[in-house]
């Protein structure tokens, strides 16, 4: 048996249940294997009643010493109810319709009882406990499962698995020892079937070291297969010449991020580089400035943002910045006529346009560059990798620059971003005004609206965000819907409030969103749909309702649509909801406006979930590891993979073949570009 083959070829897996682990991802033998516990049931040290905590379940050995009792309560509910004892006391046990597992109670013989022990001042009772033998003192695995597949049934068909196949190591045996790591085998037997805690955690540090390790191997490599050579070569000769062009004097960050930049493009080999700046740092001023010295050098460059209203408002940034500069610049998005598409077309093939700025609409086909230099993607984690690639193929190795707002950790930065070089923007532009942010409860409702009214009749604008669309009737949540049709009619009637949300159709948003842009709409209530692609310097104000329901840092996306001009900025956070962990969450919000920070915080509190789980960020799925708890191990297996790739860079080495064919099937399952 190979770890490709289909998992219904397990002995007891069979064609039915191999649809059931379809279900849970799982289609080989080789994810059966790597379908790990989330939790363990530990029976192997059973406590006395005395020892039992009263917040979560535990282990009790205790003899059976009265009769079951048979109650009917009802029609189809029957309780069986008895009495066991520890040897110290006694505890009072029931069980709903469980007649097969009250049945197997014999007076007088010791049994495990797993479950909650509930204490009154005159009783000791268990509800529901999953009973064993007393012989059963062992760890069981607990795991992700799906109706009519349960754990035990996982057990058994990854313990016929195990009977039938297991896999090569691929870690050499010399790495293993440096990084005192047991087998592939040892590990996947003790996180399986661990006979002591100690197995567990010799097996988990084996596996999360291997993820870790394949994970930075293959982001090296991957690194290493971009082509060594461009014939685009674009220097900094008109650099100088682009700043005295601009309004402002550009950040010491800026300019160094430019020259990194710079310094790439004009190496012989293309640029692959990503300028992670926080909200409002000035990232686009860097896009520009690029673009100018392209043009200059006769390359053209292209610029793609996720959303029609980014995507305009950069067209206009650029034609403003480089009016009278002879650079023509191009808007191509789906709301283009077919006409003017037609034209524009035309005119970027025969290198009339210097600079497309665009959506999706610029990975067309028949979208040709006559000489494409430069690519640049904005918010890169809203495109798949292979849309990226494919604007690459446009041109003959041109420059990709990627630019995000999106607040990633630095050290999650490494695996987002681990084929690319990376430069930081970590200060705002001068004249920028800090944005406070205060945490608030509904009593004082009445008074943030007077706040935001203070500022729209100033001539300000503002926002109020809700994280629902429509009323949902089993949560006492905020409704976009509703909300703006109450504040219309009542708080806000006197000023003109528009409504924005991700059900809306496209044409509807643009024009919502230009409405609002153009000072037309005062106050705007949304969703989520502005975290990303608005730039309104005039929105000063924004209520955010139930915010303990957004992380971190959609919060901190959200926040930075304000404070984006020259006015003091206020961000209000609404919230009569969640413990105190939740208000603690807030209330660090409230004390920094660094996205680095607060992204830190984020991934503290909540994982690593929410950066890898949901984004296209094209890289293998972590299943063990988890980055918030790892970091120890995380940077041992990347100074592992950097000591492999310096001495056998193209993994050729006969202990090597494993891994390579190891890594190179889990990066081409994460659709990456693989391995030559």
């Amino acid at each position: 048996m190979r770890s490709t083959d289909n998992v219904r070829y397990v002995k007891g897996v069979g064609e039915k249940r191999a649809e059931l682990f379809r279900q849970l991802g799982i289609e080989s033998v080789g994810a059966l294997l790597r379908h790990y516990p989330r939790s363990y049931i530990d029976r192997s040290r059973p406590l006395k009643l005395r020892e039992a905590p009263f917040d979560r379940p535990c282990c009790i050995k205790a003899k059976v010493f009265s009769e079951v009792r048979e109650i009917y309560v009802r029609h189809k509910m029957v309780l069986y109810k008895f009495f066991a004892n520890d040897g110290e006391e006694n505890v009072e046990i029931t069980l709903f319709n469980q007649k097969w597992a009250a049945e197997k109670l014999e007076f007088g013989k010791e049994f495990l009882f797993y479950g909650q022990v509930n204490r009154t001042l005159f009783s000791c009772e268990m509800s529901s406990p999953e009973i064993y033998d007393s012989t059963e003192q062992t760890i069981s695995p607990v795991y992700p499962q799906t109706a009519g597949l349960n754990s035990k049934a996982i057990s058994k068909a990854i313990q016929n698995a195990l009977s039938q196949f297991v896999p090569d190591d691929p870690l050499p045996e010399t790495l293993r020892q440096k990084y005192s790591l047991i087998s592939l085998k040892e590990a996947l037997f003790g996180i399986h079937f661990p006979k002591t805690f100690r197995d567990v955690e010799a097996a988990r540090k084996r596996l999360v070291f291997e993820e870790l390790f394949f994970l930075q191997t293959g982001i090296l490599f991957q690194k290493s297969s971009r082509s060594n050579y461009t014939p685009v070569k674009i220097s900094g000769q008109f650099l100088d010449e682009f700043k005295t062009r601009l309004p402002f004097t550009l950040t010491e960050a800026q300019s160094n991020a430019i020259l990194q930049c710079l310094n790439d493009m004009q190496s012989g080999r293309p640029m692959s580089r990503l300028v992670q700046g926080d909200v409002g740092s000035g990232k686009t001023a860097v896009a520009v400035a690029l673009s100018y010295c392209a043009a200059k050098e006769n390359w053209q460059s292209v610029i793609m943002a996720p959303t029609e209203v980014l995507a305009t408002q950069h067209f206009e940034t650029f034609r403003n910045l480089l009016k009278n500069s002879g650079i023509n610049v191009a808007l191509l998005t789906g709301s283009v006529t077919k006409a003017k598409k037609a034209k524009i077309k035309e005119a970027v093939l025969n290198g009339e346009y210097d600079i497309v700025i665009g959506t999706h609409a610029v990975l067309q086909d028949d979208v040709c560059f006559k000489r494409l230099g430069l690519i640049v993607t904005d918010e890169q984690h809203r495109f798949g990798v292979e849309q990226r690639t494919s604007l690459t193929a446009k041109g003959n190795e041109p420059h990709m620059l990627v630019m995000s707002a999106t607040p990633i950790p630095r050290t999650m930065s490494l695996i987002f971003y681990g084929d690319l070089d990376i430069s930081i923007i970590d200060s705002l532009p001068r004249g920028r005004q800090p944005i406070a942010t205060y945490l608030i409860d509904s009593s004082i409702r009445q008074r943030s609206y007077n706040y935001i009214r203070n500022h729209l009749d100033q001539g300000r604008q503002g926002y109020i965000v809700c994280p629902m669309v429509e009323e949902n009737e089993t949560a006492d949540l905020a409704s976009a819907v509703k909300y703006y049709e109450d504040i219309k009619e009542n708080d806000f009637k006197n000023y003109t409030v528009g409504l924005l949300h991700g059900k809306m159709k496209p044409k509807e948003k643009d024009a919502v969103m230009k409405a609002f842009a153009s000072g037309e709409i005062q106050l705007l209530v949304s969703t989520t749909v502005i975290e990303v692609g608005i730039d309104v310097p005039n929105a000063v104000i924004m209520l955010i309702e139930n915010a303990e329901r957004f992380g971190l840092s959609q919060l901190h996306q959200l926040r930075g649509r304000i404070g984006r001009g020259q006015y003091a900025s206020t961000c209000i956070l609404l919230s009569d909801r969640g413990g105190n962990d939740t208000k603690q969450r807030l209330k660090f919000m409230c004390s920094t406006t660094d996205g680095f920070k607060v992204a830190d915080k984020d991934l503290e509190l909540r994982g690593p979930g929410d950066f890898l789980g949901k984004r296209q960020h094209g890289l293998p799925e972590l299943k063990i590891a988890d980055l918030s708890e790892d970091m120890e191990l995380f940077r041992a297996a990347g100074n592992a993979a950097k000591e492999l790739y310096r001495t056998d860079p193209t993994l050729k080495s006969p202990e090597n073949q494993c891994l390579r064919t190891e890594i190179s099937t889990l990066f081409k399952t994460a659709k990456t570009y693989g391995y030559n």
